[in-house]
């Protein structure tokens, strides 16, 4: 188990990769003064009598409602127990340990009002893996991830169940046994903890995250797939893409110049080749996935900062003793990040489709009809080619902009809202989806470059070709064809073909790579 020393407002994107990944995330001491003058603060503003939203009076649309000082603590309980309403599939452990530690980081900057104990305990959790189940739909993605965060803190008050080592059990039981002591909500605290975008972040971080192997993995199928379609590697030329000063273009287009070079392949026609262009799917691939990498990068910054953020209402400022209700938990931002991130991995999983298309068309590649030795006794790369059209398509339907969408909430209260949540929760599908596609296309590509024999591809197409035949041999004639696509999207989803091309330098998205 890694340890990593997160510092609250300050954590880089790789660090929040790595606990994404597993770290178990452990606040630097020096946030320590802080969160106590936070929670001292909202000591004093109970004591003053006055009323404060959220600490001393109703949430949402029953702001205007006073509550005694008696009732503060069953306030907070209250505010768990009722907003911890959501529906659905259980978010993936992964994604919630990762909301759990952005929500530790927010509260730890000491604005929040949270005591000490309530944040060690978040961070007790998660050091000894007991992480809430939370059911991922409910939340509009304004005045924060109410539902799914609510599921989260009803754990902390023993409500609901939790992941653990041994499996799922009811709250209660996990803090027993995991020494863990459950704890009863003070003023401002229920609030905080349930306020905020913290799953929107999470979903939409762990897609970017996974979202950075999919772009790299498809530009080693694209190069792979350029080599087997005899293409050339002329539209990649530097020249071509510096009169456009795109950076992400150039970068793409620089890495599969480099993952194609030294390819015997590529040499056997650089010279008498009757065709003049490539299709678009080989020849504006530095176009289209370079917009892409821009765009994720766009999204890399946008949730860089977001994750950074203090997003919950209403925020204490200890300088004066005063708690200002705003509206930093509108989850906009992510939304429009979310939305980014979907048109891109929409896009790698469209170019790489069509590639395939080319590849099985004999009209169009050159090669046998699908790819295989005996077209018509065989069918080859039909159907699957199929499989990969249909993922596309599913992608597409899922692309539409989330952001865009509004629907009022809360009484009219909350009138503008920003999809946020489930505008991140689509894209892990997606990029299953896209996955899918892209094991389908390095299939098709390796089988594609056998037909070039004794030609080789580069040294870095051949290494992947190399990691492809160990798993799947070559297809001569028709086999159960679903678990070589379950093992080629396995090397995809891993990053496996991208470390076994290494020695080519591929883009990275700023701050999160591996």
């Amino acid at each position: 188990m890694t340890t990593l020393v997160l510092k609250p407002g300050n954590a880089t994107l790789a660090e929040w990769r790595a606990i994404y990944r597993g770290a178990v995330p452990e606040l630097d001491p020096a946030c320590r003064p802080r969160i106590r003058a936070s929670a001292e603060t909202v000591a004093r503003i109970v004591a003053k009598g006055e009323p404060v939203y959220g600490i001393n009076t109703g949430f949402g649309k029953l702001a205007s409602v006073r509550i005694p000082a008696d009732d503060l603590e069953t306030l907070q309980r209250n505010i768990v127990l009722s907003h911890a309403a959501g529906v659905g599939e259980a978010m993936p452990v992964a994604v919630t340990r990762l909301m759990m530690a952005l929500k530790l980081a927010s509260l730890a900057q000491g604005a929040s009002g949270v005591r000490e104990q309530t944040i060690d305990l978040l961070q007790a959790m998660l050091a000894k893996g007991v992480i809430p189940v939370v059911p991922a739909q409910g939340s509009v993605g304004a005045s924060g991830d109410l539902a799914p965060l609510s599921h989260m803190t009803a754990t902390m008050i023993g409500v609901g169940d939790c992941h653990t080592p041994h499996g799922i059990v009811p709250a209660k039981v996990a803090f027993v046994t995991h020494e863990l002591e459950q704890i009863t909500l003070g003023a401002k605290e229920g609030l905080a903890l349930l306020n905020g975008t913290q799953f929107s972040t999470a979903y939409a971080l762990a897609a970017l995250f996974d979202a950075e192997v999919l772009y790299k993995s498809a530009l080693v199928t694209g190069a792979l797939s350029t080599d087997a379609a005899k293409g050339s590697d002329a539209p990649f030329d530097p020249r071509i893409h510096l009169l456009r000063k795109h950076r992400g273009q150039m970068e793409t287009a620089d890495a599969l110049r480099n993952l194609m070079a030294g390819s015997a392949i590529r040499e056997s026609h650089r010279v008498g080749d009757e065709r003049v262009q490539d299709p678009y799917c080989l020849r504006c691939q530095p176009q289209v996935m370079g917009a892409a990498l821009t765009l994720l990068r766009q999204a890399a910054d946008t949730l860089g900062t977001e994750a950074n953020g203090v997003t919950d209402n209403p925020l204490i400022f200890t300088e004066d003793d005063t708690a200002l209700s705003g509206g930093n938990f509108h989850a906009e931002p992510v939304a429009f990040a979310a939305d980014m991130i979907a048109l891109a991995v929409c896009e790698i999983g469209s170019l790489s489709e069509r590639r395939i298309a080319m590849l099985v068309d004999p009209a169009l590649s050159g090669m046998p009809a699908f790819l295989t030795p005996k077209p018509g006794l065989n069918s080859g790369f039909m159907i699957p080619q199929v499989t990969a059209a249909a993922l596309v398509s599913e992608n597409k339907q899922r692309a539409y902009p989330a952001s865009v969408d509004s629907i009022p909430t809360s009484a009219n209260q909350e009138d503008h809202v920003s999809m946020a949540a489930h505008g991140a929760r689509r894209l892990l599908s997606m990029i299953e989806n896209a996955n899918g596609v892209i094991g389908i296309e390095l299939l098709a590509a390796a089988q594609g470059c056998d037909f070039h024999a004794p030609l080789a591809s580069s040294g870095a197409l051949e290494a992947v070709r190399k990691l492809v035949r160990a798993q799947v041999p070559h297809l001569d004639d028709d086999r159960h064809f679903h678990p070589d696509m379950e093992k080629a999207i396995a090397l995809v989803r891993n990053g496996a073909i991208v470390e076994a091309a290494g020695a080519v330098s591929l883009p990275q998205i700023s701050g999160a790579q591996a």
